[in-house]
């Protein structure tokens, strides 16, 4: 059964003029960023300093991405991205996070797939969990 933090990391964006596209949203690949931000924010939110991993030669890495666009985003729309992780047995872990504009108004659904790479041998560490668990000041960020 996946584990997971009873309420989601949350970080607030604003929708900036430069990120939208010719039709006046967002541009698609920004959700991609938002989502990317949200991720090293509750890092870093969880006491995990990137530059203490890569010293202890691992690096964490998106597998696989699923968006699901459901509203647009126009220039200037306040929007807070969530991040939780859902811990598994494996090597891999998921990470569950929606684009919800201020008016609770879901935008966008992500779900990844990610893992934490052994930046020597070029393979996935066997357990994740245990490694941000260690790491981790504030475990319970990440769901631990």
């Amino acid at each position: 059964m996946a584990e997971y933090a009873a309420e989601p990391f949350t970080i607030g964006v604003t929708v900036r003029g430069y990120e939208t596209d010719a039709l006046g949203h967002l541009n698609q690949s920004v959700y991609l960023q938002y989502a990317e931000h949200a991720r090293w924010s509750v890092l870093q939110a969880a006491g995990v300093n990137p530059s203490e991993l890569l010293a202890k030669g691992v690096g964490p890495v998106v597998l696989e991405t699923t968006i699901r666009y459901l509203r647009e985003l126009r220039a200037g729309d306040e929007v807070e991205v969530t991040c939780a992780f859902e811990w598994g047995e494996g090597k891999t872990f998921r990470v569950a996070q929606t684009i919800r504009k201020a008016d609770g108004t879901v935008s966008a659904e992500v779900a990844s797939v990610g893992g934490l790479m052994d930046l020597e041998e070029r393979r996935l560490v066997a357990d994740p969990q245990g490694y941000f668990r260690a790491l981790a000041g504030e475990p319970k960020v990440f769901g631990l």
